[in-house]
């Protein structure tokens, strides 16, 4: 029997496709493929080894983060009305970005959950905490939720860009899906679960934008293994 990741129900087959398996969860809603089938590395022949290739990939990748980080923390700023301190739980933001935001009063840690550096960053609460296109890569999703659950100060928000899994009749040819680093997919249903765990609530989640507020006081508890 294969047990969803997530939430540890028994889970269905969904697809299989020439290169790997997925299930589906019936409780949580949460796609994830055969964890047997997980492929962190992709083919080298696959892709330009070019020096320039990847310094372009590497500041594509920044110049998006940058576009999600920046508007998010202005919305919040002026719903408070006050300095926020935050972390970015993903691929790190150029030095510009991070320049702009300790310009506007702000402060933003950076940590990277897969080369696990910047451990000091895990030791405080924070009163954002916002991952770009890190949690399709989850492996292990519900030790990376209650990581990140824990971070986040009472009043606190979570903001999660990931594409969210909105026809499951498409999904064999979702291109999202088709990347090889991606092994957890979400639907609406899955962060409604979530908040409903972790004490939070649900105030957004469209397209790739998710966003949640903690409870005041909510004691969080992390979701049983």
């Amino acid at each position: 029997m294969t047990r969803c990741p997530l939430c540890k129900h028994p889970a269905m087959l969904f697809l299989q496709d020439k290169k790997r398996t997925f299930y589906d969860c019936q409780q949580c809603a949460f796609v994830f493929a055969d964890p047997t089938d997980h492929r962190m590395a992709i083919n080298p022949q696959q892709i330009t080894s070019s020096k320039s290739y990847g310094r372009q990939q590497k500041m594509t990748q920044q110049r998006q983060a940058s576009q999600f980080v920046l508007p998010l923390l202005a919305q919040l700023s002026d719903l408070t009305g006050a300095n926020l301190v935050g972390l970015n739980f993903g691929s790190h933001l150029d030095s510009h970005t991070l320049d702009r935001v300790q310009a506007s009063g702000h402060q933003l840690m950076q940590f990277d959950p897969f080369n696990a550096t910047e451990q000091t960053a895990l030791e405080q609460e924070y009163d954002f905490v916002c991952s770009y296109k890190v949690f399709e890569r989850f492996k292990r999703p519900l030790t990376q939720w209650n990581l990140l659950s824990s971070l986040v100060k009472p009043h606190g928000w979570l903001a999660i860009g990931t594409a969210l899994l909105t026809d499951k009749s498409h999904f064999a040819k979702w291109h999202h899906k088709n990347n090889p680093a991606h092994v957890s997919f979400y639907q609406h249903k899955t962060f409604e679960y979530l908040a409903t765990q972790g004490q939070f609530k649900l105030l957004f989640a469209a397209k790739e934008l998710v966003l949640m507020q903690k409870a005041a006081n909510s004691g969080i508890k992390p979701i049983l293994i």
